[in-house]
Order: C-alpha cells, then sequence, then structure tokens
C-alpha cells in the first residue's frame, strides 16, 4: 500500500521549491479547479503578486507569502481577492490570539511528535484511481485527557493541513473531509472542551483555514452528547450544518468514504493506522525548518490600523459538566 499524498516534496530542498514555484495542475485537476474554483491559469501569478504587495503593506501582520502557501488560499476563496485577505489577516490574528488552540503545542516541540503518535489525528492516503477530498481522520480517544488536552488535536491539525497546503493540489482544489470516532472518549475528554474554547476551534478550522471543508463523518457517539452537538451546530455555517453526518455502523462510512482508504481497524483497506501514523511522523521531521519559521508568524496588535477580524469574546463561559456521557 503507498500512503504518499502525492506532493512533489521529499526532501527540504524540494520542499523550498515547491512553495516558491507555481505547480501545474494535472488537466482533470485543472478543469474541475476551472469550473468549481474559478482559476485562471495565466493570472495565477498576478494574484500572487497582489497578495504579496497587499502583505507587505499591513504593518501588523506576518504573514508567509510563499507562492504555493498563497495559491492555496486563493483555491480556498475561490479566487476572491478580498476574501483571501480577510482570511489570511484572521488566520494569522488567530494564531495570535487564540493561542490555546493553536500553539499549545508547537510543531517545534518534542512533545508535538510525542502526541502526534497517539494517533489522533491522521490523514488517510488518496484513493488510486479517484479524485476526491482528502480524508482527516481524528480519534480523540486515542489520548489520555488526564495528560493531554483536546486543543492538542487541533495543533496537529492545524500544521497538518499546512502541509497539505503546499505539497497537495488535490486538497487545494477538492478540499477535506474529517472523520471522527468517538471510541474510548469520556466525559472527562468533553469536559475539556469549554464553549469558548470550542468556539475559537472552529474559527479556526471553519473561517481561517484555506482547505474547504466538504463533509464531516462521525461514528461511535456514546449517549448523551446530543445536546453538545446541538451546541457545535449553533457555531457553524449552514453548509457545515449540512455536511455534518452521523453513522450507527462502520459500514455505512463507505457510502461517502470509500473503503480502498479507510483503515483496516474500520474495516476498510487503507491500511493500519499505525502505518500512516508512522508516514505523517516522517513528514512533520521533514519539515522541521519549515515550522521553525511558522511559529514565529502571526500579528502585532499594536500595530494594526482598523478593527480585527474577529471578536473572541462573546460571554461563551462555562464547561459541559452538568451533562452524562455513557
Amino acid at each position: 500500500m503507498s500512503l504518499a499524498i502525492g506532493g512533489v516534496a521529499t526532501t527540504t530542498d524540494r520542499i523550498e521549491w515547491s512553495v516558491k514555484m507555481i505547480r501545474e495542475l494535472t488537466p482533470e485537476l485543472a478543469e474541475i479547479a476551472k469550473r468549481e474554483l474559478n482559476e485562471k491559469p495565466n493570472q495565477i501569478q498576478d494574484n500572487v503578486k497582489h497578495l504579496k504587495d497587499w502583505i507587505s503593506k499591513q504593518p501588523h501582520l506576518k504573514a508567509r507569502t510563499d507562492d504555493q502557501w498563497l495559491v492555496g488560499m486563493l483555491r480556498g476563496c475561490k479566487y476572491s481577492l478580498e476574501r483571501v485577505k480577510r482570511k489570511l489577516d484572521l488566520y494569522y490574528t488567530l494564531r495570535t490570539k487564540a493561542p490555546e488552540v493553536t500553539l499549545r503545542i508547537k510543531p517545534t516541540d518534542v512533545k508535538f511528535l510525542e502526541f502526534f503518535k497517539l494517533g489522533t489525528c491522521v490523514i488517510l492516503p488518496k484513493p488510486k484511481d479517484k479524485l476526491m477530498p482528502r480524508v482527516i481522520l481524528i480519534r480523540p480517544g486515542a489520548y489520555d485527557p488526564s495528560k493531554d488536552n483536546v486543543a492538542d488535536i487541533m495543533c496537529v491539525l492545524y500544521y497538518l493541513v499546512q502541509i497539505l497546503i503546499i505539497e497537495d493540489d488535490v486538497a487545494t482544489v477538492l478540499g477535506t473531509k474529517i472523520m471522527v470516532d468517538y471510541e474510548n472518549v469520556t466525559m472527562n475528554h468533553f469536559m475539556q472542551g469549554t464553549p469558548s474554547m470550542l468556539k475559537k476551534m472552529i474559527a479556526v478550522c471553519q473561517d481561517s483555514m484555506p482547505l474547504r471543508l466538504k463533509g464531516s463523518h462521525h461514528i461511535n457517539l456514546p449517549s448523551g452528547i446530543e445536546k453538545i452537538f446541538t451546541l457545535i451546530s449553533g457555531l457553524l455555517n449552514e453548509k457545515a450544518k449540512e455536511r455534518l453526518k452521523i453513522y450507527k455502523q462502520h459500514e455505512e462510512l463507505f457510502q461517502e468514504i470509500p473503503k480502498e482508504i479507510i483503515p483496516q481497524e474500520y474495516g476498510g483497506a487503507g491500511g493500519r493506522i499505525s502505518e500512516i501514523i508512522d508516514y505523517w511522523a516522517a513528514k512533520i521531521t521533514e519539515y522541521e525548518d519549515w515550522m521553525l519559521q511558522e511559529v514565529q508568524l502571526g500579528t502585532d496588535e499594536s500595530k494594526r490600523q482598523g478593527p480585527p477580524p474577529i471578536n473572541l469574546d462573546l460571554g461563551m463561559n462555562g464547561s459541559f459538566r452538568q451533562l452524562e456521557i455513557d
């Protein structure tokens, strides 16, 4: 089984090349990008230059300006330059204003890789003969809430997505799907996810990340979780609400996610989770220099001209302590 994500970067030198050069899409993917994202190859370079010029004029913004990164942002916003500017500002504002969900464990910390190897968040392999959104598997029950925090999963997801944006044109054009497995999740896990933290996590995932979310699929839900889903749904946009699906049987997943990429632990043929973890652990190590630069980026709010792009203090306090989860 091949777990390669199909990108061009396999060494640090090639990573540098891939982000500075705009890759040409395959004909099939280019047609989808044109039809669904309004991508015009002869205008991409001008759009990227426009964004670089704009970033250089924002005194508060310390943002990445690599070509491939900005192309990912453009695709995620369907080439609306104004939307890209808002998303870029929001992305780096949340880096600074919500570090508890973006930098609780830094990708440069030893603990980051240790936590990643628990397998709470991995990207599943591509199907061999089908173009489809990339699938991210989240397993919150894989960590011990007495040692780690649900926000650590958010940190892992946050930086894995960066690698996808740089390496994988399928992800930037077709987006992602999330598969969440609640096996072994306890009340102690849910108590960590306060409404305030959930609001910040959703702001990061739904509103600031450039990859479009094409669906979220949930399995092994404990009874009593309905109240939490009601709260979460209130924070989602309409598309995200429509794309949220709950399954009682693993086999039902195969209608939405090909069996060939689903891990063997769920009845699929996509290899064992341990193999997928090993692949992505090596990939994270490969991006060490990239991440060293990444954690320096964000915003300097003292230099901002005008209001910030989001208000994270809307009085959402409390916890889920009063709920009964079986």
